[in-house]
């Protein structure tokens, strides 16, 4: 379905490495073509997999549902008036409801928060928007309210749970007319990968990567498929591989990013000689140390164990590039 330009909005009731190291990534879904563009480059139509969205021009004034795909536009300089939020203060945002590692960025550039939680369309339509980009999965879906923003402005749906921010980054500059921040964006993280990888001396392979419950019940581990999973491999770390007998209904419904671990099975799930946590710090290390579910994991046993930070739960430019600079500091080449 294709949506051109906004139609006019009423208050709607209570709704919600380009180069060789990109190969490194493995085949991933990439980025359609634009088309129908005129001489100028608009219009142009973006196909994102949830049907073709349309724009008349290069959008002035966009809203940002997913705090995930805010910190990519961000990046790419799009013009995000304002996005919607999570709680304020927690312990990966700021004040705002922002992801601490863009929050200050958001504030200097004065992206408002619309709401924090449950996307809100009423909000949203008052914003005035001219671009609405949505997450198609995760907590911060607002995909059941597709049909009401559609109404409001042209509406892009994106699913980040089998994209690299890379990916998205060409995506949303496409759409944006940010083609070339995008790119040059891209390429100056290409760099940083390269050169961080030159710089590290891994802990014991295979490691497994993953997010542990901090009520010591289970974990999500990362996959293949997912941003950091992929960004793991493109450093030189190879992703332990789960026992079939242990997977089971685990996968979170359509998600490929994540396989769900707990339980009797969760030490057999730790195949890895080395546990990478994401969004941790030496509290969930501890935790994970002190396990005694765990004490069998061969990575727990010779304390093979690294927190890698608070803010990369869901990786943008910006947490991935904290998350470089962490790995470059903890596994220095001696």
């Amino acid at each position: 379905m294709k949506h051109s330009s906004p139609l006019s909005r009423r208050q709607l009731g209570s709704l919600t490495l380009a180069g060789a190291l990109s190969s490194l990534l493995g085949a991933c879904e990439q980025a359609a073509p634009v088309a129908g563009a005129g001489s100028n480059g608009w219009p142009r139509s973006v196909d994102t997999g949830h049907g073709s969205v349309t724009l008349a021009r290069p959008p002035q004034r966009i809203v940002s549902t997913s705090m995930t795909l805010t910190g990519t536009l961000l990046a790419i300089n799009a013009p995000v008036i304002a996005s919607g939020g999570s709680r304020p203060n927690g312990s990966v945002t700021d004040e705002q409801g922002f992801f601490r590692q863009w929050g200050a960025i958001a504030r200097a550039r004065k992206v408002q928060a619309l709401y924090h939680g449950e996307a809100n369309a009423e909000a949203i339509a008052a914003a005035n928007p001219d671009l609405i980009v949505v997450s198609g999965t995760g907590a911060d879906s607002a995909l059941k309210l597709y049909e009401q923003l559609s109404q409001i402005a042209p509406t892009m749906v994106l699913d980040y749970d089998n994209k690299r921010w890379q990916q998205l980054a060409t995506l949303l500059g496409r759409a944006c007319g940010r083609d070339a921040d995008a790119a040059a964006l891209i390429g100056r993280f290409d760099a940083e990968v390269a050169a961080t990888r030159a710089s590290l001396q891994l802990p014991p392979q295979p490691s497994s990567a993953m997010v542990y419950y901090e009520d010591n019940s289970g974990a999500n581990l990362w996959t293949e498929h997912s941003a950091q999973g992929q960004l793991l491999q493109a450093l030189g770390f190879t992703l332990a591989t789960v026992p079939a007998h242990v997977l089971g209904n685990t996968s979170m419904g359509k998600r490929q990013d994540i396989i769900q671990i707990g339980g009797e099975q969760f030490a057999d799930a730790l195949t890895g000689r080395s546990l990478l946590l994401f969004s941790a710090d030496e509290g969930t290390r501890r935790k994970v140390l002190d396990n005694r579910f765990l004490a069998r994991s061969a990575a727990v046993a010779a304390g093979e164990v690294y927190a890698l930070g608070r803010d990369n739960f869901r990786l943008d430019y910006y947490s991935a590039s904290n998350l470089l600079a962490l790995l470059k500091q903890r596994f220095a080449r001696r």
